[in-house]
Order: C-alpha cells, then sequence, then structure tokens
C-alpha cells in the first residue's frame, strides 16, 4: 500500500490541480457552466480512486485484530516439539518403503516408522505403497506384459527377485523437490535395495525400540487372504516379539478381534467424532495437515485425544503443527524438521501488539509523506501557471485572450 500510495497521491492532486487551473480559466458564463460540469466529474474520479485506497488501508490497519495464529501465545505455553514418524522411512535419503530408508529414519531420531502393508499371493505380508509395481521395482524389464497387475496378485518368490531402488539412486529427476544428493555410498546402498517383508520392518523396530503404524489393505476380492488378512498380519507382529506398545493399529477392520490378541496395540482412529472414539476406545487420531487450519483440531485437545498429523514437509507447517500442540507428525524430510529448535514465526502477543502498531504508524508517516512531497510539488507548479494567469489577465492580453476565446466559440 505505501508503494501503491505514490500513483495514487499523484492522481488524486493532479485531478486537485486541474481543477484548481480550470477555475483560473474561467472567464465567460458558457465557460463557467462547463467549469461546474468538469469540477463535477474531477471530483467523482477523485471520489472514485482515493474512497477504496482510504479503506482498504483502514482495514489492513485494524485486521490484526480478527486475525488469529496459534504462533501467537505466551512462551510458557509453548507445548513439546511434535515427534516423527518417518513416512515409509526416510524416503529423501532412501528408497521409499526399503530397509535402507527405515535405517536412515531410525538413524536420523525418528519416534516411530510408517509404512503400507499389502500381502503377496501366498500370504506373505510385504511393504509396497503403490497398487502396481511400476514405480518403485523394475518389474516394466522383468515382466512387461505382467507390470499393470496389481502387486498383491504375486508370489513373494518373484517379488522378493525385483529390485526396489534403482529408480531412486538412478533416475535423472529427483523424487522430491530440494533433496540433497546422495554420496556415493548410499547410491551404490539403494541400487541393491529389495522389497522388505513387514517381519523386516519389525525387526528393525525391535531393536531399535520404535513404534510403526501402518496402512494395510484389503486384497482384492479373488485374493485367498481376502477375509482372513487381518488376523495374518496380527499373528506376523505377535511372532516377531516386538512389543506389543510399539505397534500404533490403524486399520479399522475387526479391532474387538485384534484387542483380544494383542491387549497391548495402541489403537489410533482418522477423523472420526470424539462419540465415535469414546464409543470404540481410541484415544489417538491420524489426520491431514489441512484439518489444522479450521480450528487447530481444538476439541480432540480438550478431550486428550492424542494426534499424529500427516503429511507435514515444510518447516514452516512443523511450526505451525508445533505451535497448536500436536503431538506428532509423519514427514518425508525428518532430516530438515529435526533441526528445527524453535517454531517460526513464533511471538508473543506483547511483541506481535508491538510490531503491528509499530508497522502501522510507519506505513502512516511514509505515505502522508508521499502525499505532502507530491502535492508541494504541485503547488510550485501551480503557482508558476498562476503567474503566467495573471499575465495574460492584463488589459492588452485580456481583450487579446477573450477575442481568442470568441473566435473558438463562434468555431
Amino acid at each position: 500500500m505505501v508503494l501503491l500510495s505514490w500513483p495514487v497521491a499523484f492522481y488524486l492532486i493532479h485531478l486537485e490541480g486541474e481543477a484548481r487551473m480550470r477555475r483560473y480559466q474561467n472567464t465567460s458564463e458558457r465557460r463557467r457552466n462547463k467549469w461546474c460540469t468538469m469540477l463535477t466529474k474531477l471530483r467523482v474520479l477523485q471520489v472514485v480512486v482515493g474512497l477504496p485506497f482510504l479503506l482498504i488501508l483502514l482495514c489492513l490497519y485494524v485486521v490484526p485484530f480478527g486475525t488469529y495464529s496459534p504462533c501467537v501465545q505466551e512462551k510458557d505455553k509453548l507445548a513439546p516439539k511434535p515427534d516423527f514418524f518417518g513416512h515409509r522411512g526416510a524416503p529423501m535419503l532412501g528408497p521409499e518403503n526399503t530397509i535402507m530408508s527405515f535405517e536412515k529414519a531410525v538413524e536420523q531420531g525418528a519416534h516411530g516408522l510408517e509404512s503400507d502393508v499389502q500381502i503377496s499371493l501366498d500370504e506373505v505380508p510385504f511393504l509396497m505403497h503403490d497398487y502396481d509395481l511400476r514405480r518403485t521395482t523394475n518389474i516394466l524389464e522383468v515382466m512387461p506384459n505382467a507390470s499393470d497387475e496389481q502387486s498383491s496378485f504375486f508370489y513373494w518368490d518373484f517379488l522378493s527377485t525385483l529390485n526396489a531402488g534403482k529408480w531412486f539412486a538412478d533416475s535423472w529427476i529427483k523424487p522430491f523437490f530440494g533433496m540433497k544428493p546422495l554420496s556415493e555410498a548410499d547410491r551404490e546402498r539403494a541400487r541393491n535395495q529389495k522389497i522388505p517383508k513387514l517381519s523386516e520392518l519389525l525387526e528393525i523396530a525391535r531393536k531399535a525400540k520404535k513404534k510403526v503404524i501402518f496402512d494395510l489393505y484389503t486384497p482384492p476380492r479373488s485374493h485367498p487372504s481376502r477375509s482372513s488378512y487381518i488376523r495374518l498380519v496380527v499373528s506376523v507382529i505377535l511372532d516377531s516379539k516386538i512389543e506389543q506398545h510399539l505397534i500404533i493399529w490403524l486399520p479399522g477392520s475387526e479391532r474387538d478381534y485384534v484387542r483380544s490378541k494383542a491387549p497391548g496395540f495402541q489403537h489410533i482412529g482418522r477423523l472420526f467424532t470424539i462419540e465415535r472414539l469414546t464409543k470404540e476406545k481410541i484415544t489417538r487420531i491420524n489426520v491431514d495437515y489441512k484439518n489444522l487450519f479450521y480450528n487447530g483440531l481444538k476439541e480432540y485437545k480438550a478431550a486428550n485425544i492424542t494426534i499424529n498429523v500427516y503429511l507435514v514437509n515444510e518447516p514452516w507447517l512443523f511450526s505451525l503443527a508445533w505451535c497448536s500442540s500436536i503431538h506428532s507428525v509423519t514427514t518425508d524430510n525428518i532430516q530438515v524438521l529435526k533441526e528445527i529448535n524453535h517454531p517460526y514465526y513464533f511471538m508473543t502477543p506483547d511483541f506481535y501488539m508491538f510490531m503491528w502498531i509499530f508497522l502501522d504508524i510507519l506505513s502512516a508517516v511514509f505515505i502522508v509523506a508521499i502525499f505532502y512531497s507530491i502535492w508541494l510539488r504541485e503547488s510550485q507548479s501551480e503557482k508558476i501557471l498562476q503567474g503566467i494567469t495573471s499575465y495574460t489577465e492584463t488589459p492588452s492580453v485580456r481583450s487579446l485572450h477573450e477575442e481568442v476565446l470568441r473566435v473558438e466559440e463562434t468555431r
């Protein structure tokens, strides 16, 4: 608005100068009538240009009264830093859903590991996000005719032979914007990654004492594990000997069965109503970060619901989650977010008020100075023109001037 005030001030003051100059040039009744019409038009233009500018400026000056930000709060009310769940491991440091990726996430201090579980045709739970194998494996080279087949319609003996890392290590397009180049050792390691079993992820988590959360895909209708996949996965988890409290159970099916077989699992739901969460005895939710923008999930925090937000990759978004007292986030960018020791844009209400008033006053001073400088310059120009007009008002010059005007009116 300060920058915009320059052309606005120039235009408004120029219109005012134009009105005054026409007043001095008024000599006849007919020209006085034209002058009144012209004056009205000039005033209308001033209002059309100046009034919206003034209203918008006033709105900007007072809008902080209605602005809410969770990062404007007292320092002693700031919640602890949220924990991290590595989304498919650490996918900026290693191929997603591979052993390398999960080990990198552990090295970066992840609180937990997030993954996606599918069931092979011979009932082996394995880690794969996509419904087919084309993006993250070399199936197009090995078996191109079957590349469109769903991932769960292959036997584990075949799945275990696929390469799951060359797409990441050798691609000339980086999987993530801003991803740092891999070292040669990491690049070589990535090239040799395979599709892992769920049991391999559980072994990493068990040794590092990390939590595990996963999406469990329902097998297709003709799949042999269609009706038993929940029980199959629970059995694999129990056989791994991982501590039950490290499992964050997300699948919504057969929760009663899961509770009976593994009472130590921590159940987590989606963005259900608080009444439903209470009825299903769920004290955690896993929600999209966009739900933060409405009211910060206040009602869930008031009900002592533990909140995990996905997918949080940008420092500003992580700062918003931190200021909103979110307990944990799922991220691709753990290596960057872990370095943040204080939320971005955090300020106390007193400092926020000081900055707001200070910038309002500063901008007002600049705008007034701009208007004054342009008015001063136009006034000086107007005095020069008035001097010229006064000269033309002398008897000899006036008679000549009136004769010219009469000729013009005759034409």
